[in-house]
Formats: C-alpha cells, sequence, structure tokens
C-alpha cells in the first residue's frame, strides 16, 4: 500500500520530498506495472509537478496535497486524453477538450492525474478482467494471479501496488467496492448526488455513481472533498458511533462462504463490544433483491441502450464476448419492466430510510475470495456465474442508492483480504465515512 495523503502532505510542508520526486516514483512504478494503466500523462504530469514544487518553493501551495499524484478509471475525461471505456470500439474517438468536473477540482488544489487505469470493457463486469488492455493483478500470496475485481480494476491495483495513494473509480453495482474487497483497499461509493457527473462516461445513468479507493477511510474522505470542490478537515471521529444493522439472513445464504462468514461473525463480535448492534430483517432489501431477480437488473437494460449502435454495427466484433453475451442478454429486459424497477427503487429507498432509522447496516462486501485469474478467464460460463455471485450484495446497495464503504477488516490464513461493507440511505455519506472510521480505528487496536 501507498504512504497515506496526510503523510505525503506533511512530507511536502517539511521540504522532506517535493512534488517532482513523487511523481518521477509514481510513473516509474506505473511503467513497471503491466495493464494497470490504458493511458500514462507521463509529459503532462512532469510539467505540472514542477509548477507544483514552484509554489511549494515560493509559499504559495494550492493545497497541503499540492503536487501529489493521483490516477483516474478511464472514463473520466481528462483534456488531452482519449477516453477508452476500457474498449477498442472508443479506439477514434477524439480527446477530452476539458476536464470532467471532478478532475478539474481536484487539479485546483493541486492533485495531478499521471494517467488513466484500466477497467472492465465499458465498466460492465465486476471481476475486472479486459482481453484489450489485459487484466491487472494485485500483489497478493501465492504463485496463481487472482481476478482484481472490476469494473475499477487498474485504480484498486494502482492503489494496491503503491503506485498512487488514491485512485477515482465509478461504481454501477459494485464497481469500487469488488475491486477494494479483492485488493485489500478502501473504497467508497457515494450517493448518485454526490458529485457533478458531467464528463464521466456513462454505464447505466439511473445507477452510476462514483468514489475513491485509497489505503485508509480519511485519505477516501480526502479524495471526496477535493472531488467536490471542498477544503481538507480532518474526519471526524465519533465519540459515540451511530447504531449498527445485521441482518442475520443474509448470512444464511449458502453461497457466503465459510472464511467470509466466520470472519464476519469475528468483526460482529469485536463490534458488539463497543457499539449497539440490532438485529433485524431488512425488507427493502429483500424487495429490492426479489424485483432484480424478477425483472432483471436495470442497469443492464440502460447499458443496452446506451450501447445499441455498437451492437447493432460493424464494431460489434471488436466487444470483448463476455460484455457481449451480458449486454445481449438484457434483451429480455423490456421497457416496461424497466419502469417498473425505477418504481419499485424510489419505493424501497423510501422504506429503507424508515427501517434502518439512522442506523447504519453492516454485512460482507463480497460472498467469496477474490477467485483465481486463470480458470475463469478459459471458461466463460463460469465466467459469467462468478460475476453475477462476486456481485450479489454490492449490487443491492447500488439499487437502493445506499452510500457504502468497502473496508478491509482482515485476512486469511493465506492472506487473502477480507472486507466489510458499511451501508447507509441515500444522502447520509457523512455517516458511512464516518461509521467506517471508526470501525477502522477500531480494528487497528
Amino acid at each position: 500500500m501507498p504512504e497515506s495523503l496526510d503523510d505525503l502532505a506533511a512530507d511536502l510542508a517539511a521540504g522532506r520530498t517535493d512534488p517532482v520526486q513523487l511523481v518521477e516514483r509514481a510513473l516509474e512504478r506505473a511503467r513497471e506495472s503491466d495493464a494497470v494503466f490504458i493511458t500514462l500523462m507521463e509529459e503532462e504530469a512532469l510539467a505540472e509537478a514542477h509548477a507544483a514544487r514552484r509554489r511549494w518553493a515560493e509559499g504559495r501551495s494550492l493545497s497541503r496535497h499540492d503536487g501529489i499524484p493521483i490516477a483516474w478509471k478511464d472514463l473520466f475525461d481528462i483534456a488531452g486524453t482519449r477516453t477508452s471505456a476500457g474498449s477498442r470500439t472508443r479506439d477514434d474517438a477524439a480527446p477530452a477538450t476539458v476536464d470532467a468536473p471532478v478532475v478539474a477540482a481536484t487539479r485546483r488544489l493541486g492533485f495531478i492525474p499521471i494517467g488513466k487505469t484500466n477497467l472492465s470493457e465499458f465498466a460492465f463486469s465486476g471481476l475486472g478482467a479486459n482481453p484489450h488492455f489485459g487484466t491487472p493483478t494485485a500483489d497478493l500470496p501465492g504463485s496463481e494471479p487472482r481476478m482484481p475485481g472490476g469494473s475499477s480494476c487498474g485504480s484498486a491495483v494502482a492503489v494496491q501496488r503503491g503506485i498512487v495513494p488514491a485512485a477515482i473509480g465509478t461504481d454501477t453495482a459494485g464497481s469500487v467496492r469488488v475491486p477494494a474487497t479483492f485488493t485489500g483497499c478502501v473504497g467508497y461509493k457515494a450517493s448518485q448526488a454526490r458529485y457533478d457527473m458531467a464528463g464521466v462516461f456513462p454505464l447505466a445513468r439511473s445507477l452510476d455513481s462514483l468514489g475513491p479507493l485509497a489505503g485508509s477511510i480519511a485519505d477516501c474522505a480526502t479524495m471526496d472533498a477535493a472531488m467536490r470542490g471542498l477544503p481538507w478537515r480532518p474526519l471526524p471521529l465519533p465519540l459515540t458511533p451511530a447504531p449498527f444493522v445485521v441482518d442475520e439472513s443474509i448470512l444464511d445464504d449458502p453461497a457466503v462462504t465459510a472464511p467470509v462468514r466466520s470472519h464476519f461473525e469475528e468483526v460482529l463480535a469485536r463490534l458488539s463490544r463497543h457499539a449497539p448492534i440490532r438485529r433485524q430483517r431488512i425488507e427493502a432489501w429483500y424487495r429490492a433483491r426479489e424485483a432484480i431477480a424478477t425483472l432483471g437488473w436495470l442497469g443492464a437494460f440502460e447499458a443496452r441502450q446506451l450501447h445499441l449502435d455498437t451492437l447493432n454495427g460493424p464494431k460489434r466484433t471488436l466487444v470483448d464476448a463476455r460484455v457481449l453475451s451480458r449486454l445481449d442478454g438484457a434483451a429480455r429486459i423490456s421497457g416496461e419492466a424497466a419502469a417498473e424497477l425505477v418504481s419499485i427503487r424510489a419505493q424501497e429507498m423510501h422504506r429503507l430510510r424508515t427501517e434502518l432509522g439512522g442506523a447504519t447496516l453492516i454485512l460482507p462486501t463480497v460472498k467469496h475470495l477474490p477467485p483465481l485469474l486463470a480458470p475463469l478467464e478459459a471458461d466463460s460460463a463460469r465466467f459469467a456465474e462468478v460475476n453475477v455471485a462476486t456481485l450479489a450484495l454490492t449490487m443491492i446497495a447500488s439499487f437502493l442508492d445506499m452510500p457504502s464503504v468497502a473496508l478491509p477488516t482482515g485476512f486469511t490464513a493465506e492472506g487473502l483480504p477480507l472486507s466489510t461493507q458499511l451501508c447507509t440511505v441515500s444522502g447520509q455519506d457523512d455517516q458511512a465515512l464516518a461509521q467506517a472510521n471508526w470501525l477502522e480505528q477500531l480494528l487497528r487496536t
């Protein structure tokens, strides 16, 4: 994992490092890491680093983070770069002429984008494989590489391998939280209305959201403020956390594997000694799950509508067959079913607010450990099956627009990462971050 943003800020202020050193180191590590980046902005990043070095020398830094390198998933427009969406169908796309507003906001504070990270094609997979640009892998124990999680695979691996201290992803059904889980990072998926979504290549506009990946909750909160153009302030640690809610029937699912279940129970046991826990069935969760199972995934319907021209045109053959299969399968979802899903979503979001009553839902992030890469790349049917299982818990939280944090909370005996998900109701992002920060500190003691 990289140094924290706070440590880097302290080093910059004390003159122990400077932006040029930070950016040069990040670029060197990026060049040594296969398939993590689709575009490296070496010349531009170094020019910005030299400008930041001059500002520090002249006592006019843009912020305490002026000159720190970060990375962006290749769905965000950055002026002068092509937004690939992880797809060869966009090889002829014109370079962006302006930064996406969230990119521009961080640049005004001096954060330096060093490049655009790899992703599942069109952001339409929870496993992170990409046959066009390669599949990045985390540095995990064992000789066989594992799936990095998707779709923000490159952003997660860029953090896990210490290339950058923070990277930004998107999340429509789990695309920040799953790669955070499979790489041992922190991933924060915001409420949809949290950020300006302009200049971000969409997957499903009704469900798309953004969020950072980093080594800590504090660093995610720092990036959250920067993306909204807000000044940095320390993330407050609540003296008494809000109540937590556990829905035990979620754990009764036989698809929740033994290592995940036993670890989560250990987290609950530790938590129960320090915070109130309410055990309650969350009806909104099950009604949402039933709607998705019966009517289909709203995100798939919207993704297919977005890419119809590609599906029906000469570029169809350029699309990853696994992504193509999912897009073709979405043809079974009718417009009437999609409209019903939108209506159900609004109803269940309202119900959820009443059911949680200000509490934070806590559950595993993913039902299983990061799967081995080679067997899934060799078997498309198995790939599809594991992809659905991987997104099962994050998808429902997305359907209900729950701001959610994937918090690394331990490792298996073999050293594979385990993660716990904390979710609040739409708009209660600050509570989600505060609760996750409190739990992170508890588990470190």
